[in-house]
């Protein structure tokens, strides 16, 4: 009788068991399939659309650096006479530049490099003489004073200096308001954008989810060169500066 009572319950364990199993399995399933719906429904009640804005704006450069420099060659028996001519050279510059205005905090001067010449005609390392050079850079706001005053330099010539100027360039100490003023206008611009290409499907626009600044182009005015890492000239007093950003906003019917 008690080996029986035993059996019974062990059948009953067996088949509730399996019972157990099944409703388990049930239940995984019917899970799976509503976080399934609901991912579902998430993904189609959130879809974006992605537009590109951009603004531009030109402006004057209110920064000039003004590079140039002026050199001697002298024979190998005369290093030391080079040297004099060009401290004489040095102060003739500077009297130029103090007498049309500029400030001596402006001026940036370098100092002597010395390049040796050699004579290989012979099969050696002859030494017959020597280049010095020096290196004199003005830093203004007055823009326009220093460019016209690069392209005059006939008094230094006339002085038997060897002058010449090594380059013109131009910047804007702005720049960084400019940046933020002008990526607010290209949301803006983004926005609009994105409003049109919407209202053509019969769609609304929502809350901008996301936006990220692209590359920033300063460029000549009315310049066609643009550069994916981005540019910044300074060959020109006027300037023109523009930004793009990468936007996505939520879109619903």
């Amino acid at each position: 009788m008690e080996q029986q009572i035993q059996q019974n319950l062990k059948s009953c364990c067996t088949k509730n068991g399996s019972l157990i199993a099944i409703i388990l399995g049930i239940s995984l399933i019917i899970s799976a399939t509503i976080i399934g719906f609901v991912l579902y429904q998430t993904r189609m009640t959130e879809d974006t659309l992605q537009v590109t804005g951009s603004a531009k704006k030109v402006f004057t450069s209110d920064i000039v650096k003004w590079r140039s420099g002026f050199y001697r060659s002298v024979d190998a028996n005369n290093l030391k006479s080079g040297y004099a001519q060009m401290a004489s050279d040095l102060e003739k510059i500077k009297t130029f530049l103090r007498d049309n205005g500029i400030d001596e905090k402006d001026i940036t001067i370098s100092p002597v490099y010395l390049d040796n010449k050699f004579d290989y005609s012979k099969g050696g390392d002859n030494l017959i003489g020597y280049n010095l050079r020096q290196n004199i850079e003005v830093q203004s706001e007055d823009v326009q004073k220093i460019t016209d005053l690069a392209k005059n330099t006939t008094n230094l010539i006339e002085q038997d200096v060897v002058f010449s100027t090594q380059g013109l360039e131009y910047y804007y100490s702005k720049l960084p308001e400019a940046r933020v003023e002008l990526l607010t206008d290209a949301v803006k611009d983004a926005q609009n954008r994105a409003i049109k290409i919407a209202e053509s499907s019969g769609q609304k626009i929502g809350l901008l989810k996301s936006a990220s600044m692209g590359v920033v182009q300063v460029l000549p005015v009315n310049s066609v060169e643009v550069s994916d890492y981005g540019a910044y000239d300074t060959s020109s007093i006027e300037k023109e500066i523009m930004v793009t950003v990468r936007t996505e906003f939520r879109i619903s019917k």
